[in-house]
């Protein structure tokens, strides 16, 4: 939006001069009334915009007024960063000369042309400015004539935040799901062997359609009554490609190495035959007869019973399916849409509350017409708003008056995204770049958003952090859906339903709808994969483009030159396999700041003027088969995360790493605990140690060399490391005092912690001085040598830690008293070639409970393992008594289990094989 753009310019224009001045640098001379006078007109101009957002919906010359805004705040931002820029790079050829000899710098000092040649001459910044100050004059001036109302403060609005509340309990669908679950059972239907009967659940968007296929789907009968259940979100357009691979993978349980269409369709019908199977295609638009035969034809093979579940929009769509039974879904009822938004809008309100407001709410509730998404949109707006003068506010607000909005979407959501903070605002509308259906990653939604500038350090918080809160706040009111969460609950994945999209377009069509604008005024776009897709020459015409999202996007090994799009904040090139080279030109797009070459599995080194983006902010490079990376990776002066997860051909870090005072994340470095051969791993480059700022690094490789790689020492200033950590080498070790000044014990954000010592014997002491904090949550310790075990693990004193792997410690005759830590789940231990007996020890006697929440327990490969005891005096304690799942492997001379362990806890699975 228009507010979130001018802010962004304001800021950053502010932020320049003051770059200027701190850099002591007189790059742009003469222009300090021209930016004083830009800046007091933005300024005059944000005021008015609040009420200009409003007004856009019914007044096309304000809409009009609003778009040439953008345009000139979209081009006065490129002038800006170019200007940063150059300041930048003047700066990192400054201190490279600074590293020279004297003799030397008298001749290397580069000359004001030199600096600027990949960016633009002074006088070109210049010109620019002024140009852009006349032509926003002209723009403000025409203000005047819309008698625009100003907003009283200037100070940023703030918001609230708030957590994603749990609605699982579906209001009003239960007839609706039973009637779905007679059909898929077979309880209200004649069987027939002529192929699978199709049900189709019909209705607008935001009805619910999904939910009531996804409760239908995972009931506990439908589970049992189908020998294979598979979800497809088909969207549009209907790729058979696509979903028949997403049906295999299913099948399987891994993604099939088949490329065309008639091995796909054999390798379905080879796993469904003969089965009684359901699949749910949701989210169907095509009418196409000879694509859905395709998917039809396939799918005949089934055995008696089998059940297709279509979910769409389209009453064409159930006719040309040839559906069986069709269920339409209807709007909820007054009561139970009133119920909905009581429970979400009045969270956490108290009993006086909920009386002042609740007629107010009711009339709010009803203006949503029985549609869910609007109820959970607008239930989470009000949910935020606690005084009566904002409930009547919405009641009473203009937008329920609009009919232009009916079509396709609820005035709810326009009410709910106008009370949007601007800044977030912003970041909704970025999200339309999305494919439809698509899965989006948080963390990497996040990247793009800092690409953009749309995230601002507020100097308590990274820009990352910031991007988490706005990310949380959208979800908590539903703008998005489908959350996948990491173990801790914490959101990670999610989707936008597609009423959100197409919403996006309707407010924010000028940068995100493609199809009636021409290819200038396209801001963000993504390269969709089709035989008739035309290669990169499909961008040219796109100069003011920013973000180009380009996966699987090509079949040629060389990429067309880059160089004309000029104004690129963001890049991803992943899974683009064919591709063996970045062309140079890379190096002119000078505003990038991420860069996405995952998977490009033919790509062998990037050029050296990828060095040359000093704005980069993130560099993925996860799973690509790099041999290197470019020696003067050190100019990067701004590179936040590079991510190298499996980039296994990748022969070391480049010495100047530690110059990159802003990195964050550092994925895994080489190997992993699988590979025999990392006992010859190569350390990581000695400037490792001065990345305070570096929060991921999940491997680090101990050397014996001080003088060019890392030693133990050089983990202690890296506080910030959070997530998992694996340290090896540490057989390279000779003295417990080195291991102390790696202070892990201030590391309190690291909540996985893996230490590998390499079978080495005499490392007790080493391992006592690794005592990790007391918050740690998963800790697995590999090929630990010592027959006795270091004082931290017989004491018990990781209070939180939750999992832990005991692996190849060979010389270990006796278990530490694991059965003393109050909150752990789950244990592993495997082989312990040493352990012949477990008794007593194992559980420790200083509590009453032993293993008190113990639920999984594996013992693989145990080989000399005779007995497992537990005594009669021992009985008489609370022992594992949440136990449900025990497995034991390759321990061929166990002589049998405790009666404890097979009586006396609720264990429900076990394993067994020798």
């Amino acid at each position: 939006m228009a507010d979130a753009l001018v802010s962004i310019v304001l800021e950053r224009l502010i932020s320049v001069v003051e770059q200027q001045i701190h850099e002591q640098v007189s790059l742009v001379l003469g222009v300090e009334s021209e930016i004083q006078s830009l800046t007091d007109t933005l300024r005059s101009v944000r005021d008015v915009l609040e009420d200009a957002e409003r007004r856009q919906v019914k007044e096309k010359a304000v809409k009009g007024w609003l778009e040439r805004l953008k345009d000139m705040a979209y081009q006065m931002d490129d002038v800006v960063d170019e200007w940063s820029t150059a300041i930048l790079q003047l700066q990192i050829k400054g201190a490279e000369s600074a590293s020279m000899s004297k003799k030397k710098v008298s001749s290397c000092i580069p000359s004001p042309c030199f600096c600027l040649k990949q960016v633009a001459s002074r006088r070109d910044i210049a010109l620019k400015v002024k140009s852009i100050k006349q032509q926003l004059h002209v723009i403000a001036s025409q203000r005047s004539q819309f008698n625009f109302i100003s907003s009283l403060s200037e100070e940023p609005q703030r918001f609230i935040t708030t957590s994603v509340i749990d609605t699982s309990e579906v209001y009003g669908r239960d007839m609706d799901k039973n009637t779905i679950l007679g059909h898929l059972l077979g309880e209200t239907c004649q069987e027939t062997e002529s192929g699978p009967h199709i049900i189709s659940i019909v209705g607008t968007g935001g009805m619910g359609k999904t939910t009531l296929a996804q409760l239908a789907y995972n009931h506990p009968e439908v589970k049992a009554h189908f020998d294979e259940r598979i979800w497809v979100c088909v969207s549009d357009p209907f790729d058979p490609i696509r979903i028949f691979r997403e049906i295999v993978e299913i099948l399987q349980g891994e993604s099939p190495n088949l490329r065309s269409l008639e091995a796909l369709q054999q390798k379905i019908q080879t796993c469904i035959a003969g089965k009684k199977f359901l699949i749910v295609l949701d989210d169907v638009w095509t009418e196409n007869h000879q694509l859905w035969g395709q998917l039809k034809s396939t799918l005949n093979c089934g055995g008696v019973g089998s059940r297709i579940l279509a979910t769409t929009r389209k009453e064409s769509v159930v006719k040309m399916v040839g559906t069986t039974y069709t269920h339409s879904l209807e709007e909820l009822s007054r009561e139970q849409a009133r119920a909905l938004f009581h429970q979400i809008a009045f969270f956490e309100k108290s009993r006086e509350k909920v009386e002042e407001l609740k007629e107010i709410g009711e009339n709010i509730a009803d203006k949503c017409k029985g549609l869910p998404l609007a109820i959970k949109t607008l239930g989470n707006l009000m949910r935020s708003k606690h005084n009566r003068e904002e409930w009547e506010n919405v009641l009473c607000s203009e937008v329920w008056q609009l009919d232009e909005f009916e079509r396709d979407i609820s005035p709810a959501l326009l009410l709910s995204y106008h009370d949007l903070p601007p800044a977030i605002q912003r970041c909704f509308s970025f999200c339309a770049v999305f494919p439809k259906d698509s899965v989006i990653e948080r963390d990497e939604l996040i990247k793009l958003w800092m690409a953009q500038s749309y995230l601002k350090s507020d100097g308590s918080k990274e820009m990352e952090m910031v991007g988490r809160t706005y990310f949380e706040y959208l979800a908590a009111r539903s703008f998005f859906q489908d959350f996948e969460k990491d173990d801790e609950g914490n959101i990670i994945g999610c989707k936008m339903h597609d009423i959100n999209e197409c919403f996006i377009v309707e407010v924010d069509n000028q940068e995100m709808e493609s199809v009636n604008l021409s290819f200038k005024k396209i801001r963000h776009t993504t390269l969709v994969v089709r035989e008739s897709t035309p290669n990169f020459v499909s961008t040219y015409n796109m100069k003011n483009l920013r973000t180009l999202l380009a996966q699987q996007a090509f079949n040629s090994r060389i990429l067309e030159a880059l160089g004309h799009l000029t104004c690129l904040r963001a890049l991803d090139l992943s899974r683009n396999r064919l591709i063996e080279e970045l062309p140079k030109e890379v190096g002119k797009l000078i505003h990038l700041r991420y860069l996405n070459l995952s998977y490009c599995v033919s790509l062998r080194e990037l050029p050296e003027t990828i060095c040359d983006l000093y704005n980069l902010q993130t560099l993925n490079i996860q799973e690509s088969r790099l041999q290197k990376l470019p020696q003067a990776m050190g100019k990067l002066i701004n590179l936040r995360h590079l991510e190298n997860y499996n980039a296994f051909d990748l022969k070391g870090l480049p010495k100047g790493i530690g110059r990159l005072s802003s990195l964050q994340t550092l994925d895994s470095v080489f190997f992993s605990l699988q590979n025999c051969g990392a006992l010859d791993l190569k350390g990581l480059p000695k400037g490792i140690a001065r990345l305070n700022s570096l929060q991921t690094l999940e491997e680090f490789v101990v050397s014996s060399d001080g003088d060019a790689e890392c030693t133990i020492e050089d983990l202690r200033n890296l506080n910030n490391l959070r997530g998992e950590l694996e340290i090896r080498g540490l057989r390279k070790v000779e003295d417990a005092k080195e291991e102390q000044k790696a202070e892990l014990k201030n590391k309190i954000h690291i909540h996985h912690l893996t230490l590998v010592f390499d079978l080495k014997e005499g490392t007790k002491g080493v391992a006592e001085a690794l005592h990790p904090h007391p918050n740690l949550k998963s800790l697995c310790i590999w090929g630990y040598g010592d027959i006795e075990w270091h004082d931290w693990m017989m004491r018990s004193s990781l209070t939180q830690l939750k999992n832990l792997e005991l692996s190849h410690c060979s010389g270990c005759q006796c278990l530490p008293p694991l059965g003393e830590l109050p909150v752990l789940e789950k244990l592993k231990i495997k082989d312990m070639e040493s352990v012949k007996h477990i008794g007593g020890e194992f559980l420790g006697s200083s509590s009453t409970i032993a293993f008190p929440n113990l639920k999984k327990l594996t013992f693989h490969n145990m080989k000399e393992w005779e007995k497992w005891e537990i005594k009669e005096e021992e009985e008489e304690r609370s022992i594992m008594p949440c136990l449900s799942y025990l497995e034991i492997q390759k321990c061929p001379k166990l002589e049998g289990l405790p009666d404890h362990v097979l009586h006396w806890t609720p264990l429900q699975e076990f394993h067994h094989k020798l």
